[in-house]
């Protein structure tokens, strides 16, 4: 029997129709989506780019929030030195080649050996506080002044012996004589660096750095009263200038220690342990690495200031020009170190990775604007420190090796930084030794000793070491592999650390 076909409702219809209509629509979504409109390409890209501003904006308030007080310290605490040679340039040329020898040869290499070692601390410390494991700051701390205060005893002997080391370095008998014994009224300052540095890097660690903002800024309008008081209305001349100088470091000292005991740092202060004695010889490995990864810019202001003098006419106040712009740069040390190490300890390894990129830009701007400043203001400038219109002259003729100096200052610190927030001490050491003493140092003599370009020689010499580590370091960096550093920082802090750190 043949059959008929069904003959539908116009209901039916509509829906049969409705169904096709479906399926042809979603079978042409697909093309038009392969074919976006350019317009929402423009639209995805503006979107990044704000993600990306927003994203510089919140970690450079980040940054700042620890750079900004820490800056201020190094400035605050630099400028003991500085406000004790400004006033001991008013009574004297004598007076001011003395202090000027002191400060940045003889407790310039304390500073920097002192700084460098106790740096150790900012990755430990770092790492460890960004794991959560407080209670080890305390005893890291002890450690580290352990080391401090011996290596302090073993520089006494520079101390005691500064007037023959001076005159066979070229300088004067009379200037020689003269800061050796400056050198040994000094001998309390170098315990002061040797307990104040562990302190500082402590505190740093967990963020804590108004406090030594503030510590640091009342001693100095103390210091500013005192060395006014003592040197110039009294007349006590470099009697009192010791004698202020050596107090105001132990303030700093006492007023940041009085800080850690009463409020025990949040936990990270539980009192003295004899672990502190305990696993020494990886500390010390790791403090000297980082004095060799750090101290080498503040030792190019002892080695400019030892050759400058030698003249009649030797520029005292220009390494402190640079030497203020250091210690901004140290101030971004610190604040990247404590970025990174919290970051890599907490396993943030992105995060850590774009700290990086900001601390360097910001760096970089930074020390763009200070080196046009130098270069604007080079024939005023040097009257801040001296009334000798020799002196002015000399330091006004060589203010362009300065302005570079203080460029190149403002990135390779900062690099040092992320080296020693992610733990690379020992490979950075041997970049820095290699830069500066193999490379650096040579050039700087052969130029301005056998070329006879005299100081600026040695400075130009000088200069290209910097900018050889400022290249390496900006290559590593550039190569790192964070992720595989973060999985790592845990290992680093057990085998620094020792026993304490497997607990």
């Amino acid at each position: 029997m043949k059959e008929f076909p069904v003959l539908q409702t116009p209901t039916q219809l509509v829906e049969h129709s409705s169904s096709n209509s479906s399926a042809m629509s979603s079978t042409e979504e697909p093309l038009l989506d392969n074919h976006p409109h350019p317009k929402n390409q423009d639209e995805d890209q503006d979107q990044k780019q704000v993600t990306f501003v927003e994203k510089f904006g919140a970690e450079s308030k980040k940054l700042w929030k620890i750079a900004a007080p820490v800056i201020f310290t190094s400035i605050s605490n630099y400028s003991l030195g500085a406000l004790t040679q400004t006033f001991a340039g008013l009574v004297g040329e004598l007076e001011l080649a003395t202090v000027s020898i002191e400060n940045s040869v003889i407790a310039g290499l304390a500073f920097g050996v002192m700084l460098g070692m106790g740096s150790a601390l900012e990755t430990l410390c770092g790492q460890a506080y960004g794991a959560g494991q407080y209670r080890m700051l305390g005893v890291y701390m002890q450690r580290s002044w352990v080391i401090l205060m011996t290596t302090a005893c073993l520089m006494v002997p520079i101390y005691v012996f500064s007037p023959h080391i001076l005159e066979f370095f070229g300088e004067t008998a009379q200037i020689s004589q003269s800061a050796g014994t400056f050198a040994l009224w000094m001998l309390p300052q170098l315990f002061a660096y040797a307990m104040n540095f562990p302190i500082q890097k402590f505190l740093q660690a967990q963020r804590k750095v108004l406090v030594m903002a503030w510590v640091s800024g009342v001693v100095l309008v103390l210091h500013a009263f005192f060395s006014w008081l003592l040197i110039l209305k009294l007349g006590w001349g470099l009697v009192g200038a010791a004698i202020t100088l050596n107090v105001s470091w132990w303030l700093i000292v006492i007023g940041q220690l009085m800080y850690i005991f009463i409020t025990t740092s949040d936990g990270a202060w539980s009192g003295f342990s004899w672990l502190a004695f305990a696993d020494l010889f990886g500390f010390v490995k790791l403090s000297v690495a980082s004095a060799c990864s750090l101290c080498g810019n503040v030792l190019q202001l002892g080695v400019l200031v030892l050759n400058d003098t030698g003249g009649d006419n030797g520029s005292f106040d220009e390494p402190f020009g640079g030497g203020w712009d250091v210690m901004i740069a140290i101030g971004f040390n610190a604040a990247i170190s404590v970025r990174v190490s919290n970051e890599l300890g907490a396993g943030n390894a992105r995060v850590a990775k774009f700290a990086v990129v900001v601390v360097s830009i910001t760096s970089i701007a930074i020390g763009v604007v200070c080196m046009i400043i130098v270069l604007a203001t080079r024939d005023y400038f040097p009257y801040l420190f001296t009334n000798s219109e020799a002196v002015a002259k000399e330091t006004t003729r060589i203010s362009v090796l300065l302005g570079v100096t203080v460029l190149l200052n403002s990135l390779q610190p900062v690099l040092s930084g992320v080296a020693i927030g992610a733990g690379w001490q020992s490979k950075v050491a041997y970049i820095n030794i290699g830069c500066y003493y193999i490379f650096g140092l040579p050039a700087g003599i052969l130029l301005g000793f056998t070329f006879g370009l005299g100081v600026m020689g040695i400075w130009g010499g000088m200069i290209g070491g910097i900018l050889l580590q400022t290249i390496i370091l900006i290559v590593v960096t550039s190569l790192t592999n964070w992720t595989k550093e973060a999985n790592e920082a845990e290992s680093r802090v057990k085998r620094w650390g020792g026993a304490i750190a497997n607990h």
